[in-house]
């Protein structure tokens, strides 16, 4: 059969986690209707879980399972762990079995996640040319720059995963050929990194599932995202009370647990999350990228609550937009709950303009389009 009949062949190295993925997804889909092959690559079973089409393992994802992570994690211990107990051996996990798919598969270009680093190891070594998928847009700025001694323990961590490995590429997070930001100038700002970056905003999934409100009053989600159940129970608790008390919206709280109970606040274990986002007035969330693009695609002003990891600069980054306010996780109450909500509307047109941004920049289509020039 002729190669060149059937397009590119893409590689799709990807962590388990379902929001690096989520965004990959929409690429995936683009890149398979324009008539290329698409292969995804990365632990399993969670893995197959998260994607249709071919998957080749790449280690088991029980060890790197979020519910391992202590949820009372802050600042640099956040960050050690996330260095020391995920990122690093998740990349030697995973480096035998992106070897392996790059040898089964014989791709032309592999698309790696930034928390996938056994995918540019690989691709490095094989002379592969790869593109780094930044499903987070914090790293473009370079956060560790006023932190020296910091920067330093990440390169010298990444120098000896490279050493283990064979591999002499320089940072492993941002690929020399092409990396793409699934988000706006217009919310992250200018990249501060020396290799190509494209800003393509956010790759979100379709509007999906039905659901409908039980009034015309204006809706308020509040939604800490997948991963931070544990973590989250005192502040939805703290939100409960607060909307309890706004008899003027309609108040929807996303408790995984199950363990909430009003009277006068709709609870959900989850949502549609796109098509609820499309009706509401608010959004409070924890400043996840995925949720936070949600909202602001929509157009939705938001009340953030940093928990850890990159969450405190998307919130910087909201704040800065004039897109909405920001709180404190761990000590907001009911009443600055509430006092946050009846503020964040005068944000509207901050969430607005990021919204056009949004729609300006392409998505899924403009970042298969960059990534067939790899090719």
């Amino acid at each position: 059969m002729d190669r060149t009949a059937l397009g590119v062949r893409f590689l799709l190295v990807v962590p388990p986690l379902a929001g690096h993925v989520r965004p990959l997804r929409a690429v995936a889909s683009v890149l398979s209707a324009r008539g290329h092959e698409v292969a995804w690559c990365g632990p399993v079973p969670e893995l197959s879980t998260l994607v249709d089409g071919r998957v080749f393992p790449a280690g088991d994802s029980a060890p790197f399972s979020l519910a391992l992570r202590p949820p009372g994690l802050r600042g640099f211990a956040a960050l050690k762990y996330l260095w020391e107990s995920y990122l690093v051996p998740l990349a030697d996990a995973m480096v035998p079995g992106v070897a392996a798919a790059v040898a089964a598969f014989e791709p032309d270009v592999v698309i790696v996640d930034q928390q996938a680093m056994a995918g540019a190891l690989v691709a490095a070594r094989c002379g592969l040319p790869w593109a780094t998928s930044a499903s987070t847009s914090t790293e473009l700025a370079d956060p560790l720059g006023a932190l020296p001694k910091i920067a330093s323990w990440v390169t010298e961590l990444q120098a000896g995963l490279r050493a283990r490995h064979g591999v002499l590429l320089g940072d492993l997070r941002f690929s020399p050929h092409l990396v793409l930001a699934f988000t706006t100038r217009a919310l992250a700002g200018e990249s501060r990194l020396a290799v190509p970056v494209s800003y393509v905003g956010p790759a979100l999934p379709a509007a999906s599932g039905a659901w409908s409100s039980v009034d015309d009053r204006p809706l308020v989600v509040v939604t800490l995202g997948t991963s931070n159940a544990a973590a989250g129970t005192r502040f939805l608790a703290e939100s409960v009370d607060a909307l309890a008390g706004m008899p003027g919206v309609q108040g929807l709280v996303v408790d995984p647990t199950g363990e909430l109970v009003s009277e006068n606040v709709l609870l959900a274990r989850r949502i549609p999350q796109v098509a609820v986002f499309e009706r509401a007035a608010v959004v409070v969330c924890h400043g996840g990228h995925n949720t936070v693009c949600e909202a602001l695609s929509a157009g939705v002003p938001l009340v953030v609550a940093p928990i850890r990891d990159d969450q405190s600069m998307l919130a910087q980054q909201v704040v800065t937009a004039a897109a909405g306010v920001r709180i404190r996780f761990d000590r907001a109450k009911a009443a600055d709950i509430r006092e946050a909500i009846e503020s964040a509307p005068q944000y509207a047109p901050g969430a607005a303009r990021i919204r056009e941004s949004f729609e300006a920049a392409g998505g899924a289509e403009e970042a298969a389009t960059h990534l067939e020039s790899l090719g």
